[in-house]
């Protein structure tokens, strides 16, 4: 080969090289756009708002156990009807006066004709709801109650794809499975701890648990539905409301003995408080998680309240920790980070911005035209919540 070829050869190894240098470039940069935007919701606020959020009502749902437990074991009181009963009656007393102070009287009764049935429903669900869960936990072992309260998050997938028409990708199936993979270390470690508690009916326990799940789900996605179309004040007062009323007749009928232990023990009274606080703080945040994020990722949140329960039955109750407890607490933290790893389904119906509020107030009091004047403007204004 002479030096004309040699160079020849040179100049196509050069070009080849070259050429495909060049097609793996946009593959390159291509691959590392879709890894950035797959993380992107790191750079999120959003996501550390609803992280955040969740584990502070997980936190909530975990004094609300605790001190279950402590009724129960130490007093053996048992009265879900009447535990819940001062939640909902605060709970109606407050927020129903704020949305009187900033609807008027006349605006509190037309949301009462307008919606009364809807608030209805969801506040009798939301009572048989708790009742059957708790009750739950008199009858089937403490294992089967946890495992079989995991229900509600398929429930709310199942609901929000029909109802709310969110259209979920397979990552946000993959994120649920991680987070319910994370609370079944926890059970399993509960199950080689020798932590099942002994089951007084089995089938009638598993039964309530199941139903108590299922009305969780619907409680859920429909709170989500209409902090979605109106102001929270509306909702929590509105369905609270109703729900008191069911709650004391219920309460009439199955527990109106139990009052007698309130009067002669104020340290079952104390804890009943203590018990309120934590489930108005629930209640309270609650639609703002449905709103920040979903009813599934609401129910993904509080798989950790079992590991924050374990922290206080360390004091409390004697329990001992394993190590699969940190690391099923983690996975479910990663089962949430999945789940956002694609942009979250949004459901049809949007959530409540500004221009929700001032179409919903114009609608609830009969107007038809956009109130021009700044004290209609203030007006519209207030109904944002």
């Amino acid at each position: 080969m002479n030096i004309q070829e040699k160079e020849k050869v040179d100049v196509t190894q050069a070009e080849e090289i070259q050429a495909d240098t060049i097609s793996e470039q946009p593959i390159s940069t291509s691959a590392r756009k879709a890894i950035k935007e797959r993380f992107a919701f790191l750079k999120n606020p959003r996501f550390y708002k609803v992280l955040v959020l969740g584990q502070v009502l997980s936190l909530c749902i975990t004094g609300t156990n605790v001190i279950s437990t402590k009724l129960n074991v130490s007093y053996q009181f048992a009265a879900p009807t009447i535990q819940t009963f001062l939640i909902y009656a605060c709970l109606a007393v407050v927020y129903n006066s704020i949305a009187i102070y900033k609807r008027g009287w006349r605006g509190w009764l037309r949301q009462f004709w307008k919606r009364g049935i809807h608030y209805f429903i969801l506040g009798f669900i939301d009572v048989e709801g708790n009742y059957f869960v708790v009750k739950a936990y008199q009858y089937t072992s403490l294992l089967s109650a946890m495992l079989l309260n995991c229900w509600s998050t398929p429930v709310c997938m199942i609901l929000s794809f029909i109802f709310l028409k969110v259209r979920y990708r397979w990552v946000q199936y993959l994120g649920v499975i991680i987070a319910l993979g994370g609370m079944g270390m926890l059970i399993a470690s509960d199950v080689m701890n020798g932590n099942n508690y002994d089951a007084v009916d089995v089938v009638k326990g598993d039964l309530y648990c199941l139903l108590g799940a299922t009305l969780y789900g619907f409680s859920n996605v429909g709170e989500e539905y209409m902090s979605r179309k109106h102001p929270l004040y509306e909702v929590v007062g509105m369905f609270t409301f109703f729900a008191t009323f069911i709650n004391f007749v219920q309460l009439m009928i199955f527990e109106r003995n139990e009052f007698t232990a309130l009067k002669n023990n104020p340290a079952i009274g104390g804890l009943i408080v203590a018990f309120t606080i934590c489930m108005f703080v629930l209640y309270s945040l609650a639609p703002v998680m449905f709103r920040l994020g979903s009813a599934v990722i609401y129910n993904l949140s509080l798989l950790t309240a079992n590991f924050y329960g374990l922290i206080f039955g360390i004091g409390l109750f004697g329990y001992k920790i394993t190590i699969m407890y940190p690391f099923a607490y983690v996975v479910i933290i990663l089962g949430i980070a999945t789940y956002y790893t694609f942009p979250t389904p949004e459901p049809s119906i949007g959530t409540f911005d500004s221009e929700t509020a001032e179409r919903e107030h114009r609608e609830l009091m009969g107007e038809t035209t956009i109130a021009s004047s700044s004290g209609s403007g203030h007006d519209v204004e207030n109904q944002r919540g």
